[in-house]
């Protein structure tokens, strides 16, 4: 069977037919990932018995003819932020090299109920700080549509695995856009789900009010399939909301004719690539001739975004990243004398560079004196860009917008420049300050054949309405 663009529907028919075993299926991209997979780096670490044991279960399921879960068979890829019981956890740093967690993050146990085949743990920036997944302490990973670029970040390694068939799905995480930034950069689908609508036990937290897990897939459908599978209330965090999950996969069938879909007005402006902007000019041409009524809103604090978004995130950080000292898990600097030079030295060795900025600038923002001025003011302006959002949210159903200024850059090409490299979040971190659903949908191809994504974002709790609209933008590109 050839598992180029395979999907979820083709998998689990296939193997509950009988056509093919999902064992097959898991050593043919296991074969994919070892031919192929060298010049990317998306995958550090490979599960292959744990892969091997769900897969011969699944296929024993089809012989006696039981009705298979929605995920059987399917070859899933983890991102390196979240807890797999046996497999490393390294967050993409050294500072946990070696760590194997002794339990599943509760997303990695609902995928792996649902028969998900667990292929392994994915590459990602470190801790989850970037936009071009050049961080990593384990490498670089490579855009497979043009391997001279970045797959952005931090979840490169995920949006890569599935550009390069290198998983039919995988899960990555988003802070303040490292989900939907990676998917338009490699021409695949993410979701960006509502703050607590999927749990986060077990996932290694870089900002915690702000991080949240989703998938990658190659179609919307998919992606609503595996967001069913994950979202709900889990006892074991409590920030998870009790809400019901909605049906997303049913929710695809109903027509978007009369949906108000709103275009904020500050996402359009200076410093969007044209080739973008004519991108989702056509992806909203797509819309208004599915029968939406497309118009004008406004975001006024949208330009207070990136500053609040890094003032909050980094002192997030500051304070999450504080356990890991050398002590507890992972790495420890053994040639230290006293305990608080073994802190130092494991700090020094173990973080790299951009995490160690984001914690200085973190440690800055929450210290006396500066307290009020920052994080305080921060918050304030948090609730400003989310009045932003439900304002607007009162006069449309969804909004569209880009996802990145421009198409995937060169690798090397922002890293001695922090300031520009924040910027490429300057359309998702909004979205991910008001806690607001988003997902990014390929729209189409640069000259030089780089992918395009745009942005639907929707209320919150209302992903059926937003996946939606994101099918009906998939299906006016696939009819051009």
């Amino acid at each position: 069977m050839e598992i180029e663009s395979l999907s979820i529907d083709a998998v689990r028919q296939a193997v509950a037919s009988g056509e093919t075993k999902a064992t097959v299926l898991a050593e043919l991209h296991y074969d994919r990932i070892a031919r192929e997979d060298g010049k990317i780096n998306s995958y550090l670490a490979l599960s292959r018995d744990r892969a091997m044991a769900r897969a011969t279960q699944i296929d024993e399921m089809a012989v006696r003819g039981e009705t298979l879960p929605a995920l059987a068979g399917v070859p899933v890829g983890i991102k390196d932020v979240l807890a797999m019981r046996g497999a490393p956890a390294t967050a993409g740093s050294l500072i946990l090299k070696g760590y194997r967690p002794p339990y599943d993050a509760t997303v990695v146990t609902k995928l792996e109920t649902a028969g998900a085949v667990l292929l392994g743990k994915l590459n990602c920036d470190e801790f989850a700080m970037g936009s071009s997944n050049e961080n990593s302490a384990y490498g670089p990973v490579l855009n497979p549509k043009a391997l001279d670029r970045v797959p952005g970040g931090s979840s490169g390694g995920s949006a890569a695995a599935v550009a390069a068939d290198f998983a039919v799905a995988t899960l990555g995480t988003d802070t303040g856009g490292s989900i939907r930034q990676p998917a338009a950069f490699c021409g695949v689908v993410g979701v960006l789900p509502t703050y607590g609508r999927v749990s986060r036990y077990g996932l290694i937290a870089f900002a915690s009010s702000l991080d949240r897990v989703g998938p990658f897939t190659k179609n919307v459908k998919d992606a609503a399939t595996v967001l069913q599978v994950i979202a709900g209330k889990d006892v074991m965090d409590a920030t998870s909301s009790d809400r019901p999950v909605d049906d997303y996969v049913g929710a695809l069938s109903k027509p978007v004719e009369g949906l108000r879909v709103g275009v904020p007005e500050e996402y359009f402006g200076e410093g969007l690539d044209p080739e973008i902007r004519a991108a989702i000019d056509g992806a909203l041409a797509g819309l208004k001739t599915a029968g939406c009524v497309v118009k004008p809103v406004s975001l006024p604090h949208t330009k207070y975004a990136i500053p609040t978004y890094y003032v909050l995130a980094t002192a997030e950080a500051s304070s999450n990243l504080s356990r890991f000292d050398g002590v507890r898990f992972g790495l420890r600097a053994e040639e230290a004398k006293t305990l608080s030079e073994m802190f130092r030295k494991t700090r020094d060795v173990g973080f790299g560079a951009e995490v160690k900025r984001r914690i200085l600038l973190g440690t800055y923002a929450l210290s006396a004196g500066y307290y009020d001025a920052y994080y305080r003011k921060a918050q304030q302006v948090r609730t400003l860009l989310t009045r932003d959002f439900l304002a607007a949210f009162s006069e449309v159903d969804v909004l569209v917008a880009p996802v990145t200024p421009t198409p995937a850059f060169k690798l090397g090409e922002k890293t001695d420049d922090p300031v520009k490299m924040y910027l490429e979040d300057i359309y998702s971190v909004a979205a991910s300050l008001a806690g607001i659903c988003g997902v990014s949908v390929p729209c189409g191809e640069t000259r030089d054949g780089l992918p395009i994504g745009v942005q639907v974002m929707g209320r919150h709790f209302d992903e059926g309405t937003m996946l939606r609209v994101a099918q009906a933008v998939e299906t006016s590109q696939r009819e051009q």
